[in-house]
């Protein structure tokens, strides 16, 4: 029987209506989500014949202003019949006027729906347009079809529930262009048509024991006129197929709605047919079940416009629906199910999707196969890896139904004579071995899903399957490196990257000497964890939503908490240089160690100075009569810290607390300690200090006529002091000295009266306590 959809208004004659209005009463929402369905729409549809040339080697229809539309197609009468010849169309934008590129449709749909009412090529999505021209070469056919039509959908048009119009055909204005049709072609006129061809003029598909359709082109079956129930539809065989009477080889349709199975994968989010706003009141058929279970996955492409926003695909699919429903009179969208460029996954035709819908997407092939089509077209570029990794999500899930892997291949069984895209041909009944997941082309001669789609198809049934690829071990934080080998003394970050989408994995677990230390979800990309002390080697796991696990490689990280020491403790000692009261020179000096590497080490009081790891002194100054703490940090390449401190106090003697021995003259001037010193040019003259301290220093004034002194430490020599100097200075620190720790000292000098400089000018010393 032939199912049929008719407007709810009159069919009103061409020369008296404008414009094609279908409307039709609201249907229900066939989401699962348990939410208020959007309001349905419903698409417009106009429909303008085209024009074949005397000798039949083309037909065409010649530029023309028409009302807005967003999606076209060209079908003709017959559905069994083949259209051979090339068939292009372009359009013109609305608000720029701008003509698009000729755009080919493929012809080669053969979706093979039961009891379709025309055939037709693939809907191109064109985007907002309000001028039309078609041409078909057809030298290369045998025939063109007959009937040849363009049918215009214009996307989101009239609300179901909004004040209806009868539906009419009508006719476009005429061709205003200024261009005239093929010379010896009649006018084309627009036959705006969106019910199948009434019964006279129709051919139905064969039935089961009928011819093939290509035999049965040139007959005419009178259909019923009435449409079959629903449960009439229900049990009737496989769109396009038919069923061997002497062995069902493939599984048929089912009358009986079946039970979901459970799945081995996840189910993908997917957006129920409310999302699309599909209007069900025009396919009010029942759906029909594969009696048995879904062998594989036939993926496609559109074959319309890649220039879309993924906030069009609504209606690009609700535009298909109504293609597929009210231009070609199927009972349904074709597609099980569609997957926009942005990943989106929609519900195509209804009945469920966690059950065995039997589409029409698959010619032959449609009881045994559910269909997943991307919107777009694919030759020259496979779609964005969203896309495909939401059709391998979708396919792992429905195959996971029915215990399919999506990397293996299985055995289909042909329903009806073809022939694909490679050249092979096949009569009904024939098994073929195909990829679980497959492309249109490998059982139909069509170009779908476009070469790159199909070279891509590999990278799809791997997303689907797993394991995770491209599992690549990233850097390690929270470390320093000390040759190539990475350290941490405490909490560190792994990284990772895949080239497998997040969507596909369930998890990944960062192991340590090959045991778990921390998992974490599918799409993150590093984990955070705590090592023990010693030497680990740390790798990632990534575990599929198959179970499928991919390993890394392993990066070898020492875990060392040890802080570094000080073999020397931090120590002062008083140096050479310009003596002030509140700057007395001195040097801290120090050794710090690490068991790893020494990254630095810190004065962090009184004032903040960084070293590298070899340097063991600072020249720093200190205020005299102070105490003040020296303090260290010594940090290694992990960060472990350890600090230690010295305290000092520089303490002035001026000359005059000294014992004298000899001629001493006083001298004053502000360039002096304490603005005065003493100064004498006898032989033997001395000066005498007592102090307890760790650390001294001499304190003189030095010239060019500056003399000698011996230097005595308590009561021993140690050296002679030449006090000349090219430049004059004063409170010069001429000589130090320090000992380990701090006791009581005598520092003796004496004046050895040098010949021709004997003077030798001193302020006093200083030590350190």
């Amino acid at each position: 029987m032939r199912a049929r959809w008719w407007g709810t208004g009159a069919v009103v004659a061409a020369a008296v209506c404008g414009t094609l209005v279908v409307q039709g009463v609201s249907g229900g929402d066939s989401g699962h989500d348990g939410k208020a369905a959007a309001a349905p729409v419903r698409d417009g549809v106009r429909s303008a014949a085209l024009a074949v040339r005397a000798d039949g080697t083309g037909a065409t229809l010649a530029r023309r202003d028409t009302k807005p539309f967003s999606m076209l197609g060209v079908s003709w009468e017959k559905p069994s019949a083949k259209l051979a010849g090339k068939v292009e169309v372009r359009s013109r934008a609305v608000g720029s006027g701008t003509w698009s590129d000729w755009l080919l449709l493929d012809s080669d749909r053969g979706a093979g729906e039961t009891h379709a009412a025309r055939g037709g090529t693939e809907p191109a999505w064109v985007g907002l347009s309000d001028g039309i021209e078609a041409r078909v070469d057809g030298k290369a056919a045998a025939k063109l079809p007959a009937g040849l039509r363009l049918d215009m959908i214009t996307a989101g048009g009239k609300r179901t529930g909004d004040e209806a119009e009868p539906a009419a055909y009508v006719v476009d204005g005429p061709d205003d262009t200024g261009e005239p049709a093929d010379p010896g072609t009649p006018e084309p006129t627009d036959v705006t048509t969106t019910e199948p061809a009434p019964p006279e003029e129709t051919t139905a598909e064969p039935s089961a024991g009928e011819s093939s359709p290509e035999q049965s082109t040139e007959q005419s079956t009178e259909p019923p006129a009435e449409s079959p129930s629903a449960s009439e539809s229900t049990a009737s065989t496989g769109p396009g197929e038919t069923a061997s009477p002497s062995d069902s080889a493939s599984p048929s349709a089912s009358a009986t709605v079946p039970t979901a199975p459970p799945s081995t994968a996840p189910r993908p989010p997917i957006v129920p047919r409310s999302g699309w706003k599909a209007d069900e009141s025009i396919s009010p058929e029942a759906p029909t079940y594969i009696d048995g279970r879904i062998k594989a996955v036939m993926v496609h492409h559109t074959a319309s416009t890649n220039d879309y926003t993924c906030a069009e695909a609504p209606s690009i699919i609700n535009a298909v629906y109504t293609y597929d429903v009210t231009g070609l009179g199927w009972k349904d969208l074709g597609y099980n199910f569609v997957v926009d460029k942005c990943g989106t996954i929609y519900e195509g035709r209804k009945g469920g999707v966690d059950l065995p819908v039997v589409g029409a997407h698959a010619y032959g092939f449609n009881s045994q196969t559910t269909g997943i089509a991307v919107l777009g077209t694919y030759v020259d570029s496979p779609p964005p890896m969203a896309a495909m990794a939401s059709v391998a999500r979708l396919a792992a899930w429905k195959l996971g139904q029915y215990g399919v892997q999506p990397d293996s291949t299985v055995t289909l069984t042909t329903a009806l004579s073809g022939q694909n895209l490679a050249g092979r041909t096949w009569e009904p009944g024939e098994t073929m071995t195909l990829p679980a997941i497959h492309g249109h082309r490998d059982g139909y001669n069509t170009v779908c899903p476009g070469d790159a789609f199909y070279a891509a198809l590999g990278t799809v049934r791997t997303l689907a399957a797993g394991p995770v690829t491209g599992l690549t071990l990233g850097t390690v934080t929270g470390t320093g490196t000390v040759g190539t080998t990475p350290y941490t003394n405490g909490p560190l970050t792994v990284n990772w990257s895949t080239t497998t989408p997040a969507s596909l994995i369930s998890s990944f677990q960062v192991l340590v000497d090959g045991k778990t230390a921390a998992t974490v979800a599918g799409s993150a990309t590093s984990a955070k964890l705590t090592l023990t002390a010693g030497t680990h080697k740390v790798q990632v796991r990534a575990v599929h939503q198959s179970g499928r696990t991919a390993t890394s490689g392993e990066r070898t990280v020492v875990a060392d908490t040890t802080a570094p020491t000080f073999p020397t403790k931090p120590n002062l000692s008083l140096r050479t240089g310009t003596v002030d009261t509140a700057a007395v020179p001195l040097t801290l000096g120090w050794k710090a160690a690490d068991n790893v590497a020494l990254k630095e080490t810190r004065l962090t009081a009184p004032l903040a100075k960084t070293y590298g790891p070899t340097v063991t002194s600072a020249a720093l100054t200190a205020k005299s009569g102070a105490a003040t703490a020296w303090t260290l940090r010594a940090y290694d390449t992990l960060g472990n810290s350890a600090s230690a401190s010295v305290t000092g106090t520089p303490v002035i003697l001026q000359e005059t607390s000294a014992a004298k021995s000899g001629t001493w003259t006083t001298k004053s001037s502000s360039g002096y300690l304490g603005g005065r010193s003493l100064g004498s040019s006898t032989k033997n003259a001395s000066l005498t200090w007592t102090f307890t301290g760790r650390s001294v220093a001499w304190v003189v004034s030095r010239a060019a006529t500056s003399g000698q002194a011996d230097i005595y430490v308590d009561g021993t020599k140690v050296t002679t002091a030449d006090l000349k100097s090219t430049t004059t200075a004063y409170r010069n620190a001429l000589w130090t000295k320090t000992w380990p720790t701090s006791a009581k000292h005598t520092l003796k000098i004496v004046v050895r009266a040098t010949t021709g400089r004997p003077a030798v000018t001193t302020d006093g010393i200083v030590y350190l306590k």
